[in-house]
């Protein structure tokens, strides 16, 4: 009975030594949220919005009979909603996001999304003070925004470097989600680096801290006590956090309000080619042993890389010094190159490397016009891959600046398999330009059953490689 007892007492002291020890090895934020958390504000944005034909009941259509039961029973008439003596109905709406003070004299940064299209931004600091701020400018493509209020004397954050982080380190975020003020969360690096659709600009540092809606814009600290990004996204499925959050690393924002601070503007390197990631299939077509680097789809006429010799079916393995690892990598690389900077660019061709020198342009601020294509309306029959095909007319070639398109009238079986569909153009085959449907034909029989070729593929004002394997004869 007494060997129990003592066997007992002697479990729970080593109990309670583990569990102190494991408290021990939890990291402790108190300090940081007493000392960040002054430095984090509330940013309150209002718009003023016009419409003259609301529609309170999507879907509904301006039937006359729905109409007359309305107005029998007095009721407006869903869709004709005026305002005032029949003028058009004007609304406010408000959001909330977060940011952080860079600068005492009242710098602010934040997520270009929270305050875009805002008619009147107010920041709110810890102490309850409230301010009309300006904004100085807003950089979509990064999702960061610079506002300015007149206050000097401020709390303002310590700047790290994201460079440095790791993954599975503790890192912690404040902000205002669902409009809670200063409100922290932790968690841990779960990425670097991380690409997302769309978002070619960031390498976002993903993460498993807990961030809602209100979040947005406001600072990713590590255990220091330093800023290493701006909470930016969520992937969610309900609205909510998941556990996987994304952060725009600070040293990327920094350089964008720098910019913005200076000039209102950002200025990116520009080369005018369309890229894609490489697939196994379109390595094994390009005779590649592996799938590093970037795939040209697409070269823009006139433009800084068609100038520098560059050409659709090049596979660009480093850029000025840079591992293209990526397609990802390669819009970083050259966005962040002055303009005007001639860039060794370093392609594999056909199997063979070649050095490029390319005078980086400046991006423009709207993407190039690109030509629409027409519906042809013959239909031929399908060929080896299950494309039916027509060439394109002299009035189309010139809209496909001059090329000798394939417009893509049905597809089917393995071609239809691989992404193709109608509507599409068919500029080339691996490296070779389409010149005439016969060529094109004749071209394709030449490759044995079960081999990948790559198609490129003009859809709407994009162009992309498409991998396909040759079937069987039938």
């Amino acid at each position: 009975m007494m060997k129990s007892w003592v066997a007992a007492v002697v479990f729970s002291l080593i109990s309670v030594v583990q569990s102190n020890a494991y408290a021990k090895d939890l990291p402790d934020f108190t300090e940081l949220a007493e000392k960040q958390g002054p430095a984090v504000v509330n940013i309150s944005i209002t718009q003023n919005m016009r419409a003259e034909n609301v529609v309170p009941f999507p879907g509904m259509p301006g039937d006359e009979q729905m109409e007359e039961f309305f107005k029998r029973f007095g009721i407006p008439f869903p869709g004709q909603i005026p305002g005032q003596n029949g003028a058009p109905l004007e609304y406010k709406t408000q959001s909330l996001g977060s940011g952080f003070i860079i600068s005492s004299d009242g710098y602010i940064l934040t997520n270009a999304h929270v305050v875009s299209d805002a008619d009147e931004v107010i920041v709110k600091l810890s102490d309850k003070r409230e301010f009309k701020a300006k904004i100085i400018g807003a950089d979509k493509r990064t999702d960061v925004a610079l506002v300015k209020i007149e206050a000097t004397g401020l709390p303002k954050v310590t700047i790290g470097d994201p460079g440095k982080l790791k993954v599975g380190e503790w890192v912690a975020a404040i902000g205002s989600p669902f409009g809670l003020e200063n409100t922290m969360t932790a968690g841990i690096v779960s990425a670097k680096g991380r690409a997302l659709p769309q978002e070619n600009f960031v390498p976002f540092i993903q993460t498993d801290v807990a961030i809602n809606p209100g979040n947005s814009g406001g600072p990713l600290f590590n255990l220091a006590g330093e800023v290493v990004g701006i909470n930016s996204q969520i992937y969610s499925r309900s609205g909510g956090s998941m556990g996987l959050s994304f952060s725009i690393p600070i040293d990327v924002a920094l350089d964008i309000s720098n910019q913005l601070k200076a000039t209102g503007k950002i200025t990116r390197g520009w080369l005018g080619i369309v890229i894609q990631e490489l697939s196994k299939e379109l390595a094994e077509s390009f005779g590649m042993k592996n799938t590093n680097g970037a795939l040209v789809a697409a070269v823009e006429k006139n433009g800084p890389a068609d100038k520098g010799g560059l050409e659709a079916g090049d596979v660009i393995v480093k850029f000025d010094g840079k591992p293209i690892m990526t397609s990802s990598d390669l819009p970083r690389a050259v966005g962040t190159t002055k303009p005007g900077k001639t860039a060794v660019v370093e392609v594999l061709r056909k199997g063979n490397n070649k050095i490029l020198n390319i005078v980086v342009g400046e991006m423009p601020t709207e993407s190039p016009e690109v030509a629409q294509t027409n519906k042809p309306s013959a239909k031929p029959e399908p060929n080896r891959i299950g494309l039916t095909l027509k060439e394109a007319t002299p009035q189309q070639k010139k809209k496909l600046n001059g090329k000798n398109g394939l417009f893509v009238l049905d597809a089917q079986g393995a071609v239809a398999q691989a992404g193709v569909r109608r509507g599409d153009v068919i500029l080339g085959l691996n490296n070779t330009e389409v010149q005439s449907l016969e060529q094109f034909n004749k071209q394709l029989a030449g490759f044995s059953a079960g081999k990948s070729v790559a198609l490129l593929v003009l859809r709407g004002e994009n162009t992309l490689y498409v991998p396909v394997k040759i079937p069987a004869s039938k």
